[in-house]
């Protein structure tokens, strides 16, 4: 006899405690969403099958570190020049994150330097290496939430 599938609902919440507390022993996941142990085990090992990517990461505080200056910029460039820029981004080692995306722009850059100046220096130098057709940058004043999205189980559950 096999196990019984979770619903897409059981999987969001077991994800969101995760996310929210993600060394949770085991038993203390199951005995919050009703899952039994073997369950969020084979889970766990089946990456793939259950849309997981495990990553050990920090989040920081940029400030306390000295980075003073961050920013998201919004980029368009020439169509024949997007993946030579997209690898000189993803290469750079003050580029946070990077996105492709639609409508005016090409792509969104997430950068971090240890000041303005800094900062400045990187954006002309952009533009001095590739042709960019816009630009428009925004300074990053504050977080005010960051990786929210599935980390909150009362918020799953209601959702059901």
């Amino acid at each position: 006899m096999g196990k019984k599938p979770l619903t897409e609902q059981q999987e969001l919440l077991v994800l969101s405690h995760l996310r929210s507390q993600g060394r949770m022993p085991l038993t203390d996941l199951s005995r919050k969403t009703g899952v039994p142990v073997s369950t969020l085990f084979d889970m766990l090992n089946n990456k793939e099958q259950y849309k997981l990517i495990t990553k050990h990461t920090l989040l920081f505080d940029f400030q306390k570190l000295n980075y003073a200056a961050r920013a998201t910029i919004m980029i368009s460039v020439e169509k024949d020049e997007r993946d030579a820029v997209a690898a000189y981004l993803i290469k750079h080692p003050n580029i946070n994150n990077l996105c492709r995306i639609t409508n005016s722009y090409d792509f969104i850059i997430e950068c971090i330097f240890k000041n303005v100046e800094e900062l400045e220096h990187f954006s002309e130098h952009l533009e001095n290496k590739f042709h960019i057709k816009a630009k428009e940058t925004h300074y990053i004043i504050t977080d005010l939430k960051r990786e929210g999205f599935l980390s909150n189980p009362k918020a799953v559950e209601e959702n059901e």
